[in-house]
């Protein structure tokens, strides 16, 4: 049985939520917070496995909550009324969230994802501490960091370190500056390009997303390639070129 703890400032939205947790008879909702002081309460109280957590809340948020709290011994899914900025961040940390009014379909797949998850508290923090400092790098979204999955585990990267990504069938494989090796990675390279959008990253072949920071040269051709800081040479399809020679004069 894994212990849940509900945290919103909506009665309705707690309410809501739990009636369609009572379908899961594995999830045991040991209490509901309407704020953060609230929320740390029952924490202390129930140490939860489990903390559903709205990010907009009066007074303190969802994410001072996370950031007074000293461990974090609990999965997090995030649950918000709109899709705004911090959503963004959420997904870069390789975190849950769900948009109000919460769906249970949508739910399901959430608590699926958190019973498949490897209890690992080291590796929970390590992503709250990424999306914590996601947020604060602002608008500045190259500073920020993403979760990259490998065979071998999490990867904590620096967006403006992932020199390009390289689909190879169902996989994909993810260039980081110095790195001897690239990571290979089970996310589909346009999952990648939905999650970057607007961070100066550009999908130059059905084949290659790439940063457009690491482009050292542009040589001309038929459709034309690219050089990379890594001195990788990237075809440039014919389909694309006008455009991406017009990004670059930008």
């Amino acid at each position: 049985m894994y212990r849940a703890i509900i945290v919103d400032d909506e009665k309705g939205g707690r309410e809501h939520l739990a009636t369609i947790l009572k379908e899961f008879f594995d999830i045991e909702i040991k209490a509901h917070a309407a704020n953060a002081k609230e929320a740390i309460t029952a924490i202390e109280e129930h140490q939860p496995d489990l903390l559903f957590l709205d990010i907009e809340m009066p007074g303190e948020n969802g994410f001072d909550l996370l950031e007074k709290l000293e461990n974090i011994n609990f999965d997090v899914i995030f649950t918000t009324a709109y899709d705004h900025y911090a959503i963004k961040a959420i997904k870069y940390s390789a975190l849950d969230y769900l948009l109000k009014p919460i769906d249970a379909d949508e739910l399901e797949a959430a608590i699926n994802r958190f019973k498949s998850k490897i209890r690992n508290q080291e590796l929970t923090n390590n992503k709250l501490k990424t999306l914590l400092n996601n947020l604060s790098s602002g608008s500045n979204g190259q500073e920020q960091k993403i979760v990259i999955h490998d065979g071998e585990g999490l990867n904590f990267i620096k967006i403006k370190d992932i020199i390009r990504f390289h689909s190879e069938g169902s996989y994909t494989d993810v260039h980081v500056v110095g790195q001897d090796k690239h990571f290979v990675t089970s996310k589909q390279i346009g999952e990648y390009e939905e999650m970057l959008l607007n961070e100066q990253f550009y999908r130059i072949h059905r084949s290659y997303y790439i940063n457009l920071r690491h482009v050292k040269k542009y040589v001309r051709g038929d459709g034309g390639y690219v050089i990379m800081s890594d001195g990788s040479k990237l075809e440039v399809s014919r389909r694309k070129k006008a455009e991406f020679i017009q990004l670059l004069s930008q």
